[in-house]
């Protein structure tokens, strides 16, 4: 007799995501980028410098804000959801 964890089904390389993607994306109050955390397979670009061009490339690529969040006097935090 087969085992049936053998016949389940593997995912497969290069198959479509099919969850939500999010992205958190932190800033200084003077639009300087200081870091970016992800989910493990969330397309993104390379972030820049500048926090609004970094922002800009994420909406560009389909993200949306779901959030503003000010972390400290001095830093902001953004949410954004594929």
């Amino acid at each position: 007799m087969r085992n049936r964890r053998a016949i389940q089904a593997q995912p497969i390389i290069g198959q479509a995501w099919t969850g939500k993607h999010v992205v958190l994306l932190h800033c200084t109050n003077n639009n300087q980028f200081l870091n970016l955390y992800k989910s493990y397979h969330a397309p993104i670009e390379p972030p820049r410098h500048n926090c609004a061009e970094t922002l800009s490339q994420l909406l560009s690529i389909g993200y949306r804000i779901m959030a503003i969040t000010p972390v400290s006097s001095n830093q902001i935090q953004y949410f954004l959801v594929l």
